[in-house]
């Protein structure tokens, strides 16, 4: 299984929501099995590693962003990926229009995956102070834990 985390660039949430993914399945001893990326809808920051505020609160949560670089979705990555996990509405709308019609199946929010909390948008924290990314990882976390669960009962 091959899983990709997009947001807008690629530096705040969805190399948080990779390194918590890739952790998480190490811990289940399932890392073999799938295959982690995470990209950015925009190139903003490409080549570039996460946000320092993201890497200190993942950091505090045994969770190491240090080695990830900041990349832009490409369309190979529509037929390369099972699922494309995205943090908002906004993201998903660009993937949408980009999307080939035969992949557009594989788009979800990541929050979509937690009962109860549908089309709800994991929030860019990049303009904000650190409470905002404390709440960010705390939404991935959640969102992360749903995701694998739903599809390890697949």
């Amino acid at each position: 299984m091959k899983l990709l985390f997009v947001c807008t660039g690629n530096i705040c949430r969805s190399p948080t929501a990779e390194a918590v993914c890739q952790k998480k399945l190490e811990e289940m001893r399932l890392i073999s099995h799938v295959e982690i990326d995470s990209a950015g809808t925009h190139a903003f920051h490409e080549g570039v590693a996460p946000d320092a505020r993201s890497q200190e609160v993942a950091a505090k949560h045994g969770v190491d962003l240090g080695d990830l670089r900041a990349r832009v979705v490409t369309v190979d990555d529509f037929e390369r990926f099972d699922h494309i996990i995205c943090m908002d509405k906004n993201n998903i709308d660009y993937l949408s229009r980009s999307a080939p019609a035969h992949a557009q199946h594989k788009l979800s929010l990541l929050l979509d995956h937690v009962d109860g909390a549908s089309h709800q948008d994991i929030s860019d924290p990049y303009y904000g102070g650190e409470r905002g990314f404390d709440l960010v990882f705390a939404e991935i976390n959640l969102g992360v834990d749903a995701l694998l669960k739903k599809l390890c009962t697949q």
